[in-house]
This record gives C-alpha cells, structure tokens and sequence, in this order.
C-alpha cells in the first residue's frame, strides 16, 4: 500500500467493535475531553485511551491538547469510500437506542464534571468532519 492510498481494512477493524462505535457515536458534532468519555461510558480512562488512539490511527479521529486536557473530535477521511463508510455509520449509530442512552449520560456527565473542560460544538467555521 501506497502512503496515499487509505487503509480500509484498519477502517472496518475498528468499526467493529462496540466500544469504539459507542465513542464514535458521543464524539459525533463535538470535540470531547477524554474525562467526559471515561465518565459516560463508565470505562477505565486507559481502556478509552487505547480505542481513542485505535480510531486515530485508522484516521477516523484526531486529537489535541489544551494543558492538561486531550479533546478528539471526528475527521473525515481523505479517501471517499472511506469518508462514506463513516458518514453511514455515524448516522446509524444516530438511530441506536443504545447509542441514544450514551448520549443522555454524556449530557449528565457535562452537568457533573464541574472542573473539566466543557464539550466544544464544532461549528461551521471548524467543521466536524474537517480533514486533520
């Protein structure tokens, strides 16, 4: 494989586990601090640490740090196979009762965490699916 060409095989291996669709599916249209993750999820902050940098090198997410706190946010693929792949599944992951559930103890948990960092709305001017 070229440097160019996309991995789309790394792409489905980490779209088929649980764990990293539910934080696909909390990060969607917001760049997350890892603390809120680990608190909706109810996960050790290693576990959701790993499948973070699991969903970054399979170049669904990236990240950034601001002192202490590491925020991700989803990125679309360059490639546009892949960049659909992920857009069908974001919006599948829409419709999940599961998936809806995670996204109410993310709201409760940004209640609660009063010292973190709160979640950022990626707004038009820094798009969700931004490359990067």
């Amino acid at each position: 494989m070229t440097k160019n060409e996309f991995d789309l095989e790394r792409l489905f291996r980490a779209l088929a586990d649980r764990t990293r669709l539910r934080l696909l599916n909390l990060l969607d249209d917001s760049e997350i601090c890892v603390c809120y993750l680990v608190e909706a999820l109810q996960m050790p902050q290693p576990k959701i640490s790993r499948h973070l940098a699991y969903l970054r090198r399979a170049g669904v997410t990236a990240a950034r740090r601001k002192g202490k706190w590491i925020y991700y946010r989803i990125v679309e693929p360059e490639d546009e196979h892949a960049a659909r792949i992920l857009r069908e599944v974001r919006a599948c992951l829409r419709e999940d009762r599961q998936m809806a559930r995670d996204r109410a103890r993310l709201s409760k948990c940004c209640a609660l965490l009063r010292d973190a960092p709160r979640p950022i709305p990626l707004t038009a001017g820094r798009k969700s699916l931004g490359r990067g």
